[in-house]
């Protein structure tokens, strides 16, 4: 049975509170002391390879269908080129459907994936519980489906034989202790977010749970704002906040480096001329939010995810689903880019590429 979205949501909540209440406990000294410890571990090289040390010999000719919430987002579309990469001389191939962010509106698209007659099928952003029917019929005809961001955490999820991702409560919690840490403890907040999307509700939840622990710190307002609809709406509303907030309004927490692309547009600019906002994303690291946050502009930081080690680990999990091992269980490490670290782990060529060798290491794993 696949957990609805609300209840999952819900369950994300709580172990939220657990994971913040040795934070909550301390006072304003400690607190600051603590996230500063945090925010340090996260920004360090990611150059040690923690992924699996072992698994079964790679399966040669496979066809897998990669189904895409958008593949306008720069993460889904890093993650479907990382695998192309990947499967590079094995014989795989990767197919696309392209759901352009109406996944969730009641289309089985698993269904129309499984008429293509895959071996293994992979849901990118796309929520696990709004594909319920098309999971069941996969799981009946014994087609494996590996996740990426498709559940609000890693690992084994309703449907899935594993949802591969940075845990969106780690990168909420990190994005939000860095702009507390570079406020130095006092802000006005507003956070963007897109609640249609589960990984991506969890996430400014997590941010808003984590801004509450900040004595002087104020979360003006949580605009919900869906990705596929934001540009158009997004003008319109940074003029409105400006208005509402004036200099009040100090720092940006997003869950999306998109949010940020918006702010380049000309109209939103003009409409941010004389504020001096400090912007921070809990994801996804895209090209251009490594160009900002090297240009020193209103994005300062990110909370990257690894996009081609997750797409060789899809290949890899999927292999494992179709060998008939277990998950690898691995789960990467977060991280976060600033002006102070950009030039490593891939920095240079604007995206997260862990220094870690997992090109060679699944290599090695799957004797290719």
């Amino acid at each position: 049975m696949i957990t609805s979205t609300p209840q999952r949501l819900i369950f994300a909540l709580l172990a939220l509170c657990l994971a913040t209440s040795a934070l909550a406990q301390q006072n304003s000294l400690q607190f600051v002391s603590a996230a500063s410890a945090k925010v340090a571990k996260a920004a360090a090289l990611k150059s040690k390879w923690e992924g699996p040390a072992s698994g079964p010999k790679l399966l040669r000719d496979k066809k897998i269908v990669f189904i895409a919430a958008d593949m306008s987002d720069a993460g889904t579309f890093g993650v479907f080129s990382g695998m192309k990469e990947a499967a590079v001389g094995t014989g795989w191939q990767i197919l696309l459907i392209d759901c352009r962010g109406r996944c969730h509106q009641g289309a089985n698209v698993v269904g129309q994936a499984l008429d293509m007659k895959p071996q293994g099928i992979v849901l990118a952003g796309v929520d696990s519980a709004s594909q319920s029917k098309g999971l069941s019929a996969a799981a009946e005809a014994k087609i494996p489906v590996v996740g990426w961001h498709a559940s609000f955490k890693s690992g084994a999820a309703p449907g899935l034989f594993t949802n591969v991702e940075t845990d969106p409560k780690d990168a909420a919690q990190i994005a939000a202790l860095f702009g507390i840490v570079e406020a130095n403890n006092k802000a006005g907040i507003v956070v963007f977010t897109d609640t249609s999307n589960p990984y991506m509700a969890t996430k400014s939840g997590a941010i808003v749970e984590t801004l509450k622990l900040c004595e002087g710190c104020h979360v003006l307002s949580v605009e919900d704002l869906p990705l596929a609809e934001s540009r158009k709406k997004f003008p319109a509303l940074v003029e409105s906040l400006v208005k509402r907030f004036g200099n009040k309004w100090t720092h940006v927490v997003a869950v999306n480096d998109v949010y940020f692309d918006m702010m380049d547009k000309p109209e939103v600019v003009t409409a941010l001329e004389g504020t001096k906002l400090r912007g921070i994303s809990a994801g996804d690291g895209s090209a251009s939010a490594y160009k900002r946050i090297r240009k020193g502009s209103i994005q300062i930081a990110s909370v990257p995810e690894p996009v081609n080690m997750h797409a060789w680990q899809l290949i890899d999990e999927l292999n494992r689903a179709m060998s008939n091992v277990a998950p690898s269980g691995h789960h990467s490490a977060i991280h976060l880019v600033t002006q102070q670290n950009i030039a490593y782990d891939g920095g240079n060529k604007d995206t997260f590429d862990p220094s870690n060798e997992f090109r060679e290491k699944y290599s090695a794993i799957w004797g290719k």
